[in-house]
């Protein structure tokens, strides 16, 4: 009994080691990590070897001869013969490098399987020799008794058996795949791909041509004029008649040079009524002179005289044919002249004084484009002087009811112009191509004294300074310049100060009328600008800023923002506003007054002027109406 129990304990002990040394093998083999259950992809060029492991047994494995099964040796073809040892060496070498480490540390005791395909080595010649691939090389440990224990929770799917050898993880993927191809296979895609492919097919029409229809030889064609077929009822055909050009007549021919008659365009020169308007003008005197500080009311006996200007429909008329460029008031005390210059070049002189409405107005043509510049001559009050883009600067005398030329360039177009003197002797004349023309009219001639060419591609306005008169400012496109006239180079003059304040076009700039220390610009960027212009030095800093809305579209005249003659410290503009209305600002940027015209005021003024002694206002707008605010 005791001999029986020690040879059960023995062979405990006996299973026991070996199951230890089988779970020490397990642990080692799991720690291979040279082995991979992915395919490894290397590029061979020229063959492609086929890799499969067979099992066999360790207990007859020598390192120097390894064996190889018959089954290796039968499915090897004649052709595989010749590099049947190099192929060898190759496996040789491979086997040694990866199994000999794991034998030397495995027990004698312990058995264990390598489970391995059939090596199948073959030669394939393809005519790509740039691609080979070489397939998966895959060893696998497995110990009969610890594959029992680690393959009861996998899963055991039928039809599978063949895969028995993989890892659980491989079973698990080769199910998933075919579980997947069956499911897609179920929902028969191709089938409906191909009934859909068919049903868009029939749903197409088909591409039909039109026909077009045969002519028919008897059939009769449709008529058509003779005129047409060049050919005469006799049926003989007719000359070509040679065709004459067309020429295209100029809307705006330029008018003859020299002295233009003043006949009005609305009525018969030798009419009563045209005598009597010419006769009107040898009455009118010379206005006393300009008002000084002393007399300039204050501000609040201003805006009571403004409260007491009012609009009619006697004060409202059409005096020009097209939009108003220009508006200018007579000085007189005595009666109320009214000029305004037109787009179309026409001059427009209304007498307000005792007139009724059909003999009050008289349109002259002394221009053939627009009446930019019209002013009143200082020196002799039957005068007025009227500046146009086509060239030419005029002076109209009504004593002697003739238009005459001051002064002429064809090939230049004039912007503006003021006088130099007091006595209206020579006048200074901008160009809309930036150069600056000074001119005598006490010198024969037409043309000009000096011809001095700015810094600026554009001049817009010009304005003399009241008192120091050799100063003069132009307004450019976005820059203001002040000039000095005794330092004029006629190949290129540098202005002594530049305002560069202005973003935007400028439209105008103007001196103050009595004193000069003010300037006031109007720019497109709705801004009106005050600067103080009281010490002409290197710099002319700026007062005030007056936020006004400037853009008046195409069809409007831009507006000008002018002083008024009688106080040096207020500003006139027209107004975008409803209702329409011309408003009058302090040099603070503070509104004093505006002008409301109710039924008698629908449109935008533009061109605003003040008497320079009364409290009168007229004002322009873009269909050659004249507004007049009296009191």
């Amino acid at each position: 009994m005791s001999g029986s129990r020690a040879d059960s304990e023995e062979k405990a002990g006996l299973s026991r080691q070996r199951l230890q040394v089988k779970v020490n093998e397990y642990k080692e083999n799991q720690n291979i990590t040279c082995v991979s259950l992915r395919p490894v992809q290397t590029t061979v060029l020229g063959k492609t070897p086929k890799v499969f492991l067979v099992p066999f047994s360790l207990s007859n494995y020598k390192p120097d001869q390894p064996k190889h099964p018959k089954s290796l040796l039968d499915k090897n073809s004649n052709n595989e013969v010749a590099c049947k040892k190099c192929k060898k060496t190759e496996i040789r070498k491979t086997c040694r490098r990866i199994l000999t480490p794991r034998m030397a540390a495995t027990s004698s005791k312990a058995e264990s399987t390598l489970q391995k395909t059939s090596l199948d080595v073959y030669t394939e010649s393809d005519k790509q020799q740039h691609k080979s691939t070489s397939d998966t090389v895959i060893l696998r440990e497995v110990d009969r008794e610890s594959s029992q224990d680690l393959d009861s929770d996998e899963d055991t799917t039928p039809g599978l058996d063949e895969f028995s050898g993989l890892s659980p993880y491989e079973r698990k993927r080769l199910k998933n795949i075919s579980e997947n191809a069956n499911f897609f296979a179920s929902l028969q895609l191709s089938e409906s791909a191909a009934r859909l492919r068919e049903m868009i097919k029939r749903r197409q029409p088909p591409a039909s041509k039109r026909k077009k229809p045969k002519k028919r030889e008897n059939e009769t064609g449709c008529r058509r004029s003779m005129r047409l077929l060049k050919v005469d009822p006799s049926g003989v055909s007719l000359p070509a008649t040679p065709t004459q050009p067309t020429l295209i007549e100029d809307e705006n021919p330029m008018l003859p040079p020299g002295p233009l008659e003043m006949t009005p365009e609305n009525q018969d020169a030798d009419s009563e009524l045209f005598k009597r308007f010419l006769q009107t003008w040898a009455e009118v005197s010379k206005t006393s002179g300009k008002n000084t500080e002393k007399d300039l009311p204050n501000i609040k006996s201003y805006k009571a005289n403004l409260n007491g200007m009012v609009i009619n429909e006697d004060t409202v008329r059409k005096v020009t044919k097209g939009s108003v460029f220009s508006v200018a008031l007579h000085p007189s005390e005595i009666r109320t002249l009214v000029a305004a210059g037109a787009k179309s070049g026409q001059v427009g002189l209304w007498d307000l004084t005792h007139q009724s409405k059909e003999d009050g107005v008289y349109v002259f043509q002394p221009h053939s484009q627009p009446v930019s510049c019209l002013y009143f001559s200082p020196a002799n009050p039957a005068h007025i002087l009227s500046l146009s883009y086509d060239g030419t600067l005029r002076c109209g005398d009504f004593s002697r009811a003739i238009f005459e030329e001051v002064y002429r360039d064809e090939r230049s177009s004039f912007s503006s112009f003021d006088f130099l003197g007091e006595d209206a002797s020579t006048l200074i004349v901008g160009h809309w191509n930036g150069n600056i023309s000074l001119v005598d009219r006490r010198t024969p001639g037409t043309s000009y004294e000096k011809l001095i060419n700015s810094s600026l591609r554009k001049i817009r306005t010009v304005h003399v300074h009241p008192v120091h008169r050799q100063y003069f400012i132009t307004a450019g496109l976005r820059d203001t310049h002040i000039y000095d006239t005794r330092h004029l180079n006629p190949r290129g003059s540098q202005p002594l100060i530049s305002l560069t304040e202005h973003t935007k076009s400028i439209a105008s700039a103007y001196f103050s009328p009595l004193t000069g220390n003010k300037v006031v610009t109007t720019c497109a960027d709705c801004k009106l600008r005050i600067f103080d212009s009281s010490c002409i030095s290197s710099e002319i800093p700026l007062l005030t800023t007056i936020r006004h809305n400037t853009i008046t579209g195409r069809w409007l005249t831009r507006f000008q923002a002018v002083w008024d003659p009688k106080q040096e410290d207020c500003i006139i503009v027209g107004s975008m506003a409803h209702p329409r209305r011309v408003e009058i600002f302090h040099e603070t940027g503070k509104q004093v007054h505006s002008f409301f015209g109710g039924e008698c005021l629908v449109s935008v003024c533009s061109i605003n002027a003040m008497h320079p002694t009364r409290y009168i206002l007229a004002g322009g707008n873009s269909s050659g109406k004249v507004h007049v605010f009296m009191s």
